[in-house]
Parts: structure tokens; sequence; C-alpha cells
């Protein structure tokens, strides 16, 4: 099935483009963990708007006692905490996070525990609209590249017009033979990052995308000597079945 605009209507009266990313993600690890990975390997989606890390300030409560030790449940004597009143800030002001969405595919590694190797990044219009949430974006894929994390970065936002690539060769103080760009604005990366005579080098396998047009399968590499296909058209096609999606 050709790539549709999910971002404008007549589709996105019908369908929100989050929940088509949120099932894309899904099929995507599905697929990986029915056929492709062996069982070394494990895919799983993740997907939310915005922050997701809440904190409870109810679960904290103030003990008026002036003793620094008290019975515990068991008859036992348990510390109390020790109080501190420090002194006003000298320095304070406001400050505005960024909520970034995530709409993402990992892959990890059995090596004694679960080691991440993989990310698939399905970009989402948050990510694009503005200069703060986009070196956010940057960001996050250049910490996975420097920590041996192979990233494929998929952008079918239509809806905005921003080059993530742009601000991750930014991210990263790359040259200027890194520079590429999408005609269309729509386009899939697959990034990795080896080790070559002592050195790391940044390798990268961009296609640009077009509405109307089918998508490819590209390289999701799990390591320095294994990469595995990661079938756009074939999991797209199947997440548009399953949302009735014609």
């Amino acid at each position: 099935m050709p790539l549709r605009d999910h971002f404008h209507p007549p589709l996105s009266v019908r369908k929100s483009w989050e929940s088509f990313h949120g099932g894309w993600a899904f099929v995507m690890a599905q697929r990986l963990n029915g056929a492709i990975l062996s069982d070394r390997y494990e895919s799983e989606s993740k997907s939310h708007r915005g922050a997701v890390v809440e904190i409870d300030l109810a679960t904290y409560e103030e003990d008026q006692g002036s003793s620094l030790f008290r019975e515990n449940g068991n008859g036992g004597v348990a510390t109390v905490p020790q109080t501190y009143a420090p002194p006003a800030p000298p320095i304070a002001g406001e400050v505005s996070f960024v909520e970034t969405d995530v709409f993402e595919v990992q892959v990890y590694k059995q090596e004694g525990g679960w080691k991440l190797v993989a990310a698939v990044e399905l970009v989402s219009t948050a990510n694009k609209d503005r200069p703060s949430h986009r070196r956010t974006f940057a960001t996050k894929v250049a910490a996975y590249l420097q920590a041996g994390v192979s990233v494929v970065v998929l952008d079918v936002v239509t809806e905005r017009q921003a080059n993530l690539h742009d601000d991750l060769v930014k991210a990263l103080h790359l040259s200027d033979a890194f520079a590429w760009q999408s005609a269309t604005g729509l386009s899939v990366i697959s990034y990795r990052v080896v080790k070559v005579n002592e050195r790391e080098r940044l390798e990268m396998w961009p296609t640009e995308l077009a509405v109307g047009e089918p998508l490819p399968t590209v390289p999701l590499w799990l390591s320095p000597v294994l990469a595995v296909p990661l079938e756009l058209e074939l999991t797209y096609t199947n997440t548009c079945e399953s949302l009735r999606i014609e």
C-alpha cells in the first residue's frame, strides 16, 4: 500500500495520526519479534504524547516530632530524617521543559541482561514544530548513537516542514559531508556508529519518501556485523488494514 497523508483531510478526519503512529510502532515490534529477530533479541513499542514523569508530592508527610528516633510497627526503633532549612536561593527564575512525544520501537539483546541495541523513532508533529523540540529530538538520537545504539528515524509528517537530520548534524558537530535533505520533506534514515581503526565512524542510509509511493525496506543494525530488515511497506500495510484504512 502506498504512503498516505495521515495529517490532513480526508484521512485525518477519520483516523488520528497519533493512533496510527502508535499502531505502526506496535506492528513493527510484532513483526520483528515474530519473524525477524532470533531468541537473543526482543523488541517492544513505546508510545506517548508529551511528558510521562509524574511526582506525587502527597506521599511526603511532615513529621512534627522533635525526637530523632521513633518506634516502628514492629516495636523496634527507626530513625527520623533530619530536616534542614536552607537559605533562599540566590538565583531563581522560570524554566520551561520540553515535553517530547515518543513513538518508538526498541530492540534489546540478551547479554547477561537485556541491552538496548537499536531504536526506531517515528517522528511526530511536535518533534518538528519548533527549534527547542527539534534540538531535543536530535539530542536523543545523538545520545543513542554515542551509546552504540543504531537508530532509524522515520518521518512521514506532512503537517510540519523541518530537516531533523540537519539538527542531528549540528548536535554532533559533523562536517558538511553529512548534509542531506529530502525534497519532499519526508524521509527514513538509518544510522549507526562503528569503530574503524580505533576511530568512531557514523554511517547513514537516507531514503526520500513521498505520499502515494511505496515504502522501502531499510537496515536496522543490531551489531557492527548484523543488520535485519525493517520492512516499512509490509508493516505499514498491516497497520492500515488493522485500522480499516483503505
